[in-house]
């Protein structure tokens, strides 16, 4: 997905860009705050590259899934996230801050990730769990964060392979450990399906104008994938709310939250 990026040591190095500053500031503040799960920006080297301290330890994407299959571990992920969303309520961008905004994000409560997901998450050797994969960080809101990483951490898969029968169950613990209210709840049913197609939509654009390496991705068929997902999860959006509200969904996809005799 990213060329050039090396690893040099203890330190990673890759490619800048515009967004660079922007993030580093970001990555600072989590660190002055006490956030962990993030990597150390240490500036820039003699090449122009970015160098991040490198965390040793595994991806959890594709082979290491097992890692988060516990639901104690799937809920430390998603207590991982909130505590990345309380720590960067307070960060104030840099007044010439420029953001790689590849998606438009609905919401901009907080400078989001836009990419939490299990193929961005390293389970440390020793033992710390860190998020990569900074440099798509931009204005957008806590649920546009969240159902993203829902969609990539339940999962909430079409495919085969990867569909459980546990979806509903893993859904609530996520949520749970994160700490929504009944109010987040109802407005984060439909935002799943919604959040899911935006990955199917920017890479048809993408595709459209021959952009890289989102074009290659498309090619590969995974603009296809990201559409099965959505109408995945659109067909069992009633199975969803169940889960988190304990309530039916109306014709139309609507939560139902009328009284039952």
């Amino acid at each position: 997905m990213s060329d050039g990026v090396v690893r040099v040591g203890d330190t990673v190095r890759r490619p800048a860009g515009p967004w660079t500053p922007a993030v580093h500031a970001l990555l600072t503040h989590l660190h002055e705050v006490g956030y962990r799960a993030a990597p150390r920006p240490l500036g820039i080297d003699d090449q122009g590259r970015e160098v991040l301290t490198f965390t040793p330890g595994r991806v959890v994407w594709p082979d290491w899934f097992a890692l988060v299959e516990p639901i104690r571990q799937l809920a430390h992920v998603a207590r991982l996230i909130r505590d990345f969303h309380d720590a960067v309520e307070d960060f104030t961008p840099p007044p010439d801050a420029h953001w790689r905004a590849l998606i438009p994000a609905e919401g901009d409560d907080i400078i989001a990730h836009h990419d939490l997901a299990p193929w961005n998450l390293v389970a440390g050797d020793a033992g710390e769990w860190v998020f990569i994969d900074w440099d798509a960080a931009a204005p957008g809101s806590r649920l546009w964060d969240l159902a993203y990483a829902i969609h990539g951490f339940i999962p909430l898969s079409a495919h085969p392979d990867w569909q459980r029968g546990d979806a509903d169950a893993r859904l609530r613990a996520f949520v749970d450990a994160y700490g929504l209210d009944e109010a987040e709840r109802r407005r984060l049913v439909p935002l799943l399906a919604r959040r899911t197609r935006s990955m199917h939509d920017f890479l048809r654009e993408q595709a459209v104008r021959d952009v890289q390496p989102w074009a290659r991705l498309w090619s590969e068929g995974h603009g296809n994938a990201w559409l099965n997902d959505t109408h995945y999860i659109e067909h069992r959006q009633e199975l969803w709310a169940r889960a988190l509200l304990g309530e039916q969904t109306a014709p139309g996809g609507t939560v139902d939250a009328r009284p039952r005799g």
